[in-house]
């Protein structure tokens, strides 16, 4: 079996967490794929090389190894909806644009869907946890990163051409205040990419569990616009080209929580 995640662990207090990059299946659900499903659309496709540079500065890092088609991470075990608008759940039966996941007859039963939550979802959200914790312990506070993509169109989702940079705090209730002004006054500081706050994407699961300002730790999701870094279309060619106007700005955004972080303590 492969394992549920790969973790790296730095000397930052900054966790960045990857949870939707994975591509590995289990055979149930490998075997009962819809022919829309099987390219694995909806994947953060290259989000662990777009963010390469946060390792090299010292973040720990966890990346989630099973496609959401198995199990989403960035929900929570009990599924409760965590937007009223469409959406998708722990585990998914439709893709973002509303196409079935699954062969009809052929979704994965109650005991499969048990065992991918207590073998996948369980051991990356006991790791998040743990690191997050050591984090606090060592330095005080602990900040996540909780870093997302997703295709620039999806009219099931959103109207129009979603931001480039779709930054979430629960509302502003995931992080202290001046953590989100100075992503907010990075953002605003450049004209190349399109931005927002607690727009479409205010936050999964991740975010809104973890971030507790009040206990010190600190959590930001960024939802960003693939069509900034790679292909939109399979095989979702990774565009280098793209990717190295994208990346500087992710190093001030992750340099950005780190100095604030600072002040606060």
């Amino acid at each position: 079996m492969t394992a549920p995640f790969n973790f790296s662990r730095g000397k930052l207090p900054l966790l960045v967490s990857i949870p939707h990059a994975g591509t590995a299946l289990t055979p149930e659900v490998e075997s009962a794929l819809s022919d829309a499903a099987r390219p694995l659309p909806d994947t953060d496709w290259h989000i662990p090389k777009l963010y390469e540079f946060a390792q090299a500065l010292g973040a720990s890092v966890i990346v989630g190894n099973y496609s959401r088609m198995v199990i989403d991470l960035n929900r929570p075990a009990d599924d409760k909806p965590l937007y009223t608008t469409a959406t998708t759940g722990l585990y998914p039966e439709t893709l973002f644009d509303g196409t079935a996941v699954f062969i009809p007859g052929k979704e994965p039963n109650t005991q499969q869907r048990k065992a991918a939550l207590d073998t996948i979802w369980q051991p990356y959200h006991q790791q998040l946890q743990s690191e997050l914790e050591r984090m606090k312990a060592e330095h005080g506070y602990a900040l996540l990163f909780d870093a997302h993509s997703i295709a620039s169109h999806i009219p099931r989702l959103f109207d129009g051409k979603l931001p480039d940079l779709n930054f979430g705090t629960n509302g502003g209730k995931s992080c202290d205040e001046l953590i989100e002004e100075h992503l907010v006054a990075c953002a605003a500081s450049q004209n190349q990419f399109s931005w927002v706050a607690n727009g479409r994407f205010k936050g999964g699961y991740i975010t809104r569990a973890y971030g507790q300002p009040s206990q010190g730790v600190h959590a930001v999701q960024l939802e960003l616009a693939q069509c900034n870094y790679m292909d939109e279309q399979p095989p979702f060619a990774w565009r280098a080209e793209r990717a190295e106007k994208l990346q500087p700005l992710l190093e001030q955004f992750i340099r950005s929580m780190l100095s604030s972080a600072q002040q606060i303590a």
